[in-house]
């Protein structure tokens, strides 16, 4: 029987299937003894799905961390669904999951934070859900130097090489391709 069947007693109500609600009865229980051995039977299955399900919610309730923050807490925001409106420069490896850390300005219901962003993230909403936001614990070596990228309207930039640093050759089975490491250089397209 299927997975629902057992756990709820009556097949599923859906458009290709309409079961009566209610309790099935069967009129003489001891003319067909096996009804009853199979009420059994979907009386221990429940019994074991409703344990298993308890116990993966145990497991889900164990690693989920409500997180609230007060005005004035510094957070970090995630930058992992920004796209490529702040990532400038950096390839998706090598690229920081973390920007900030950002003073929480007000909450706003009780899953989205306003943040203070600076004057180059203008053109993001300044609204964030709890998702995005991880606690910032301060330390002085969290503070990195920002890089200075120039965006032009569109937020777009150009990469331009500076300085060659080295050369290679990769030799494929029928064909050799140039690799060539340089420092690179941003300006405005």
């Amino acid at each position: 029987m299927a997975p629902y069947e057992a756990l709820y007693g009556r097949l599923c109500r859906s458009p290709t299937h309409w079961d009566e609600v209610g309790e099935r009865k069967i009129i003489d229980p001891t003319t067909i003894p096996w009804v009853e051995e199979a009420y059994e039977r979907v009386k221990v299955i429940r019994q074991r799905l409703q344990t298993a399900q308890s116990r993966q919610k145990s497991y889900a309730d164990h690693r989920r961390k409500d997180l609230e923050f007060e005005i004035g807490d510094k957070v970090f925001l995630r930058i992992t669904p920004l796209k490529g409106k702040i990532r400038a420069g950096k390839g998706k490896k090598l690229q920081p999951r973390y920007i900030g850390p950002f003073n929480v300005l007000q909450r706003i219901g009780n899953v989205a934070y306003r943040l203070e962003l600076p004057a180059s993230l203008s053109r993001i909403h300044d609204i964030f859900h709890v998702s995005l936001l991880k606690k910032y614990h301060p330390d002085s070596a969290h503070i990195l130097p920002p890089e200075d990228v120039e965006l032009d309207e569109s937020l777009t930039f150009e990469e331009r090489p500076i300085q060659i640093l080295d050369r290679k050759v990769k030799d494929l089975r029928n064909k050799q391709i140039s690799l060539i490491k340089m420092e690179p250089s941003y300006t405005a397209s």
